[in-house]
C-alpha cells in the first residue's frame, strides 16, 4: 500500500508541536509494517538538514488566477522518503505559522502536493492530510484532479489534531486565492466564512482524530468550536486512533540529555541521579520532597489556571514545583513571581528548551497535565516512559492513556471535573502515594512498562487505510 502523508511540519526537519512529532514518527512505524509511506512538507527557511536534500525538479502551481513556482526536493530518513516543496516567497521565513498570508501559503501548499504527483513515479493509494494547513488537499483533489486517471482511484483521510484551529478566512479568499468559484464555494463555506477544515470533512473518505475519546468529544459543542453539527452529519466516517511516541528517541536507557541512564528494572538509582541533577539545575532543596513538573504552553486550555489556583497549597504540602514553558504573559508573570517568593521550592524557565524538557521528564517524580481539552497529548506518554507519574484530567487522549492507580492497576492519578479542588485532591493522592516507599516503585515500574510505541496505533492506521481503499 502507498500512503502520502501531508503535513505542515515533521520532526526532525521542522516542528512546533504534536503534529510534528506524529508526522516524524508514524510514517516510520508504517514503513516498518510494510507500507510505502512518504511525507510531504514545506521547505521552510530555517529547515534543519537542508544540506541533505536532493533537488528533483520544479513546476508551476495554480494559485487562483496566478501561477507560482514550486521546487521539489527529497531525502531519505529512517527508511521514509520525505518530499519538500519550495517557494521562497511563501516559506523562506523565520517560523512556521502566524503570518498575515497563512491562508494563501497553505492553499498553495495543498495544491502543490497534488501537482507534485505529476513529477514523481509515486502514486498513492491513500492521501492522509493533517489539520487545516493541508485540509484543501481532498477539496482540490475532488474538484480539479479526480477526472484524471492518475488520481481517479486515490482515497483520502483527513486527521484532526486540534479542532480549535480550522483555517477560517473571509469568503473572498476562495476564488482569488484558492480558485474555488461560486458554484463550489458551498464545499468550504461554513458559518459565513471560508473554513478549510470544513471542506476536508466534507470531501474526505474518512475523518480521524488522535484519540478515541476526542472523536466522541468533538461531537459536543463544548469541544467542537462550532463544527459539531457538521461532524454529527458525517459521523459515519469519523474515528479516533490514539497517537504513539517515538520510543527510540524517548528512551531513558540511551537519552544523551539526562544525567543517568536507567530502565524499568534499574530506575531507582538512575532516576534518583536525574532528580538530584534537576534539583541542582533549578537550585531546589534536596530534602527528599517529591518534585512535580509541567512542560507545557502557558495558556488557559492547558489547565494552567487550575495550577495557579492550587500552587501555594501544593507547596504547603511539601511538594517542589518545576515549570518549563511560555505563553500568556499573566501566567509567565505568575510563575516567575512564585519562584522568586519560594526559592528552593519552585523552579521556572520561561521558554522551551528540548534538552531541558528531557531532563525534567527524567528528574521529576510527577507530571501535571490538568488540561481543559487535550486531543491526544504526548507529554503524559513521555512522562510514563521516563518513570514520572502523570496527574491528568480525564479528557481526550489523557483519558485513553492514563488510568487512575486507585484500582491498583493504573499508571497515574486522574480527576474528571475541571476545577481546582479536584486537581488538588489528585495531587494530594499522588503525594501520599509517593511516601509509600514500597508501593511507589511498583507504580513507577508499571508506568514505564506501558507500551506507548506506534506499534499498535500504526496497525490501526493500516486497518483504516485498508478500509478506505475498499470503498467504491
Amino acid at each position: 500500500m502507498n500512503v502520502l502523508f501531508c503535513a505542515s511540519e515533521a520532526n526532525p526537519f521542522a516542528a512546533s508541536g504534536g503534529l510534528g512529532d506524529v508526522a516524524g514518527s508514524l510514517p516510520k512505524a508504517l514503513v516498518k509494517n510494510g507500507v510505502d509511506c512518504r511525507v510531504v512538507m514545506p521547505l521552510y527557511g530555517d529547515l534543519k538538514f537542508r544540506d541533505q536534500l536532493t533537488y528533483v525538479t520544479n513546476f508551476s502551481v495554480p494559485v487562483g488566477w496566478r501561477s507560482q513556482y514550486c521546487g521539489l526536493f527529497t531525502c531519505q530518513r529512517d527508511g521514509v522518503t520525505f518530499y519538500f516543496l519550495d517557494n521562497e516567497y511563501y516559506f523562506r521565513r523565520s517560523g512556521l505559522y502566524g503570518f498575515y498570508d497563512d491562508g494563501e501559503r497553505f492553499a498553495f501548499f495543498s495544491r502543490a502536493i497534488l501537482e507534485m504527483l505529476f513529477y514523481t513515479d509515486f502514486v498513492p493509494d491513500v492521501i492522509n492530510a493533517n489539520d487545516w494547513q493541508t485540509a484543501l488537499v481532498p477539496v482540490f483533489l475532488n474538484l480539479y484532479y479526480r477526472h484524471l486517471d492518475k488520481f481517479s482511484r486515490i482515497k483520502t483521510v483527513f486527521t484532526i489534531h486540534n479542532i480549535q484551529y480550522q483555517g477560517k478566512y473571509g469568503l473572498d479568499i476562495l476564488e482569488d486565492t484558492c480558485g474555488i468559484g461560486r458554484r463550489d464555494a458551498h464545499i468550504v463555506e461554513y458559518d459565513g466564512c471560508a473554513n478549510f477544515m470544513k471542506g476536508a470533512i466534507e470531501t474526505s473518505d474518512k475523518v480521524s482524530t488522535v484519540s478515541p475519546t476526542y472523536a466522541g468529544e468533538i461531537l459536543d459543542p463544548w469541544f467542537s468550536h462550532g463544527l459539531d453539527g457538521l461532524l454529527r452529519q458525517k459521523q459515519y466516517k469519523l474515528c479516533g486512533i490514539l497517537n504513539g511516541i517515538d520510543v527510540d528517541s524517548y528512551n531513558p536507557e540511551t537519552d544523551p540529555n539526562i544525567a543517568a541512564h536507567y530502565n524499568a528494572d534499574t530506575f531507582p538509582e538512575g532516576k534518583a541521579a536525574c532528580k538530584k541533577a534537576l534539583q541542582e539545575e533549578f537550585n531546589l532543596d534536596q530534602d527528599g520532597s517529591p518534585v512535580m513538573a509541567m512542560v507545557t504552553r502557558l495558556v488557559g486550555h492547558k489547565g494552567v489556571d487550575l495550577v495557579r489556583s492550587v500552587a501555594e497549597g501544593l507547596l504547603e504540602q511539601g511538594i517542589e514545583l518545576v515549570i518549563l514553558g511560555n505563553g500568556e504573559h499573566a501566567y509567565e508573570a505568575f510563575f516567575s513571581d512564585l519562584a522568586a517568593r519560594h526559592p528552593g521550592r519552585v523552579g521556572v524557565y520561561i521558554g522551551f528548551v528540548p534538552p531541558l524538557a528531557r531532563r525534567i521528564y527524567a528528574g521529576a517524580d510527577m507530571f501535571l497535565m490538568p488540561s481543559k481539552s487535550e486531543p491526544c497529548g504526548l507529554a503524559q506518554m513521555v512522562a510514563c516512559r521516563y518513570g514520572t507519574i502523570p496527574i491528568v484530567r480525564e479528557t481526550g487522549g489523557l483519558r485513553d492513556s492514563i488510568h487512575d492507580s486507585g484500582d491498583g492497576y493504573g499508571n497515574g492519578f486522574t480527576f474528571s471535573q475541571y476545577n481546582a479542588h479536584d486537581l488538588y485532591e489528585a495531587c494530594w493522592r499522588a503525594k501520599e502515594g509517593y511516601w509509600q516507599k514500597e508501593g511507589w516503585p511498583v507504580l513507577v515500574r508499571r508506568a514505564m512498562c506501558c507500551d506507548f510505541s506506534w506499534n499498535v496505533s500504526a496497525q490501526s492506521y493500516i486497518d483504516m487505510y485498508n478500509q478506505v481503499t475498499t470503498l467504491w
